[in-house]
């Protein structure tokens, strides 16, 4: 599991100035739990196509993560810190945000048991993969639908709905950018800690959002040319709650938002 954050601006920014500096470090403090590596995408300008960054270090001693979020400004940024889920290598292959089709992907939640999720994908796209998780198998289910959708955000919605028929207690929470647009998948209402999970939060400082509202996301517009999504437990800007059970895209041209049900009506 992990947190994540997204920025998007009308003009290049990094992600400390986006945030704040005391954001920011509130943010990387959650390594106490979030600290199995890192990874940051970014969009230099609309009508690019993203980059990535990832390391297996944890984000607070790493001084590449240090200059990913201070030195670098972006049209749009996408953080990733890692929490791995039991069994999955701490290794580069395995760290967010995946890149592929010109679009990135970071996934918060576990989607068990994975022999499901295999047998979803194609040969060609399986072939692609690099590393061990559900979460990148979780991004090539949308990649496969990106086939067919007419846009990015109707993909991603085909999948959280075709995934969330086989796995109801999964979170599906993802942040995702590519095609002019970051895009919020807040996914997780049957979603709980485990009680491992839960002990191993307790034993340390974090907020208390870690325990009482973990897989929650919202966002927040720092100002007029700036908004913000996050998990929740870090920060101190004005959080408003994203809407639950929606793919939420976010465009990087005019910070326009377009807000899809993931039920199709």
């Amino acid at each position: 599991m992990c947190r994540l954050l997204g920025v998007v601006s009308t003009s290049p920014i990094s992600v400390s100035d986006a945030v704040g500096a005391s954001t920011l470090k509130d943010f990387v403090a959650l390594t106490a739990i979030h600290g199995d590596g890192w990874g940051i995408a970014r969009t230099e300008a609309p009508g690019r196509a993203p980059t990535t960054q990832v390391s297996a270090r944890s984000a607070l001693d790493d001084p590449a993560f240090a200059a990913a979020t201070n030195d670098v400004p972006a049209a749009a940024s996408l953080v990733h810190l890692r929490w791995a889920t039991s069994g999955l290598a701490v290794q580069p292959q395995n760290s967010h945000p995946f890149l592929a089709d010109g679009i990135a992907m970071a996934h918060n939640g576990s989607i068990k048991p994975m022999d499901m999720l295999n047998e979803l994908i194609e040969p060609e796209i399986a072939a692609t993969l690099a590393g061990t998780t559900d979460s990148e198998r979780y991004f090539a289910v949308i990649r496969q639908h990106r086939r067919t959708a007419p846009t990015l955000a109707e993909a991603v919605r085909r999948a959280v709905a075709q995934l969330r028929g086989l796995y109801p207690e999964a979170s599906l929470n993802a942040l995702l950018l590519g095609e002019d647009q970051l895009i919020a998948v807040h996914a997780h209402a049957h979603s709980r800690l485990t009680t491992e999970d839960h002990d191993e939060i307790s034993a340390t400082d974090l907020p208390a959002e870690h325990l009482e509202d973990y897989f929650a996301l919202r966002f927040a517009r720092p100002d007029d040319r700036t908004l913000v999504i996050g998990s929740t437990g870090f920060g101190d800007l004005d959080w408003q709650p994203l809407p639950p059970e929606c793919v939420t895209s976010v465009s990087l041209l005019d910070l326009s938002l377009h807000l899809v049900p993931l039920v199709a009506d």
